[in-house]
């Protein structure tokens, strides 16, 4: 399986983390899939009142030196982490 199959099938995975998974891991994952699937940020900061567009803008800015292969890659590890985590609490 080829890395974007396997980051597809984790994208699909991902639907199935539990409800307490917490914003913060959200975030990484929103940022790590955007990088991977759009590239860099390529839009501007939304503003100081819209909160949560905001912090999924910063998310993503956190990661955009990474390439696609690596976003791609970190976003299956951290998926793979989640379930395992969730799978372990349960």
């Amino acid at each position: 399986m080829g890395l974007q199959e396997e980051f597809e099938e984790h994208a699909d995975k991902v639907k199935t983390l539990p409800e307490n998974t917490t914003d913060e891991n959200k975030l990484i994952l929103y940022g790590l899939f955007k990088q991977a699937t759009v590239g860099p940020v390529n839009t501007s900061r939304p503003g100081i009142f819209n909160m949560r567009d905001r912090a999924k803008w910063d998310a993503w800015k956190a990661v955009e030196v990474k390439s696609k292969d690596e976003a791609m890659s970190d976003y299956i590890t951290k998926v793979k982490q989640l379930l395992e985590e969730a799978a372990a609490s349960a």
